[in-house]
């Protein structure tokens, strides 16, 4: 009892607390840099760390000099190299966005979903085909590197006439990141997965594909049959009615913003469980 009653004293909350503001700074961080260059530069950075303790423990003093002087002039060079997602952070706290309502975040959320219901209802009917993805957790720069930029606000009217037939940018995918067109015209890898029916094409595989790497959401439209199709985390959810689509869709991007403007305590006791059920046909891609 005496052992219990002297680790819950105000000095150890004192370092909890210390503990638990790192660990969150830490965590915003990585979710700034998330899926972008400075991921790479953030690994680097950590093996130099790592090939300097090593080279500290073994007593390789040279080794160990030089990685001195490249943390010691390291700070100046990240300030420098990681400027865009330090602008980034600071512009999201002077804006308050690590402690945004859910309710704001919807807001726009819903606004994507009925620009994206736009654009699915007016290719569906006439059957236009897509492939529309768009970026959850996991980054997608390597595939947004193969398209052709656009940075523009999600419209309906945008989607549609990407994808008009005989038009530059209507083969490939459009990438949406942050809420905004990424690209257009991007390639996505084609799943060899043998349980994809053989009637479905090049875009269905290229959806598939992608669920298969990342967490992307990727709708897609049949130009055979205008059925509207949506792949996520290697699954295949096929010929889904307008009100399926608009319920897959609220379900998951709703819980994509909430994540990621809950506030810490939320974050860390949160659990999202997937939703599941429906009368679709959804093919399990193994």
């Amino acid at each position: 009892m005496q052992f219990i009653s002297a680790l819950f004293t105000w000095q150890n909350l004192i370092h909890l607390i210390d503990i638990l503001v790192i660990w969150f700074l830490i965590y915003e961080l990585l979710l700034l840099i998330r899926g972008t260059r400075a991921v790479q530069l953030f690994r680097g950075i950590l093996i130099i760390i790592l090939v300097k303790v090593v080279s500290w423990y073994i007593g390789l003093s040279t080794v160990s000099w030089v990685m001195d002087q490249i943390i010691n002039w390291g700070v100046i060079a990240i300030v420098i190299i990681f400027q865009p997602e330090i602008r980034r952070g600071l512009e999201h706290l002077g804006r308050g966005t690590f402690f945004t309502h859910n309710q704001t975040a919807n807001e726009t959320e819903e606004e994507t979903i009925k620009q994206l219901d736009q654009a699915i209802q007016y290719m569906s009917k006439r059957r236009i085909g897509a492939l529309i993805s768009i970026e959850m957790k996991t980054g997608l720069e390597e595939y947004i590197e193969t398209g052709i930029p656009l940075d523009a606000d999600i419209s309906g009217a945008l989607l549609i006439n990407t994808f008009i037939p005989n038009t530059p940018l209507h083969d490939g995918a459009v990438i949406i990141k942050n809420n905004r067109i990424s690209v257009a015209a991007a390639y996505l890898p084609l799943s060899d997965s043998k349980l994809i029916p053989k009637e479905l094409g090049t875009r269905h595989r290229a959806a598939v594909g992608i669920s298969e790497v990342t967490d992307a959401l990727t709708i897609v439209i049949s130009e055979e049959t205008g059925e509207v199709s949506i792949t996520k985390d290697n699954e295949l959810i096929r010929n889904m009615s307008r009100n399926d689509y608009l319920k897959f869709l609220r379900a998951q991007l709703y819980s994509q913003a909430i994540k990621k403007n809950n506030n810490f305590f939320t974050k860390l006791f949160s659990f999202f469980g997937r939703q599941g059920g429906g009368s679709n046909e959804l093919v399990g891609i193994l």
